[in-house]
Formats: C-alpha cells, structure tokens, sequence
C-alpha cells in the first residue's frame, strides 16, 4: 500500500491518526504505563522491566518523544524520561473530543443491523 495522503485530511485528524498508531503498539502502551506510574525512569530501568532489547527501547522512545507524549532529559551516562502531562492533557481532549463527536453523530441503529 502506498503512502497516505495526508494532504486530504485535517491537521487534527493527522494527528489523532499519528497518536493512535504510536499507542497501537503493546510495548509503547506498557512504556507509558510504566512510565505513567513513576515520576521518572532511567532508560536501563526500561529494559530491565520490559525485557526488551536496548536498542528496542531506544526506538520506542524516540517515537514517542517525536509526538510530545514523553519528555527525556540527560543526566551523565543516564537518560530519565518522564510523561508530558501537558502533552496528555491535550491528548485526552483530541480523543475525547472524536469519541464525543461520534457518539453525537451515531444514528439510533447501525445501518448493519438491519
């Protein structure tokens, strides 16, 4: 399959299509969570908790830190990464706000119930 045209769709549907194929993925859906339960990670800790390879990590890591959803910072040889809580915030709303407009739009029945 080709690539998507991205240039059809809205920028927050881009967005929201971006958002939800990083979360589409079980190990970055357990990074966060662990993240998520901590104030702040070192990368080793990752590994360690996950089982997974460093240099696996390391990719995850930086897919999600290309969309603002964790924040890293280098301390020595170290690399703690943390959630963007700002970043989530808006997060939630973007998904909220699809999962709102589509109840709002659902017909009274599904056109395959029938």
């Amino acid at each position: 399959m080709g690539r998507s045209k991205t240039t059809l769709f809205t920028t927050a549907q881009n967005e929201l299509a971006d958002l939800a194929k990083a979360l589409a993925h079980p190990a970055r859906v357990a990074i966060l969570q662990y993240l998520g339960s901590r104030p702040t990670c070192i990368n080793g800790t990752l590994v360690q908790e996950l089982g997974l390879a460093q240099s696996t990590i390391s990719q995850h890591l930086r897919e999600l830190k290309a969309l603002g959803l964790i924040r890293g910072s280098i301390e020595g040889a170290a690399v703690n990464y943390c959630l963007d809580t700002e970043r989530w915030q808006a997060v939630q709303g973007l998904f909220q706000g699809f999962f709102e407009q589509l109840a709002e739009s659902k017909p009274s029945t599904f056109c395959c119930d029938e």
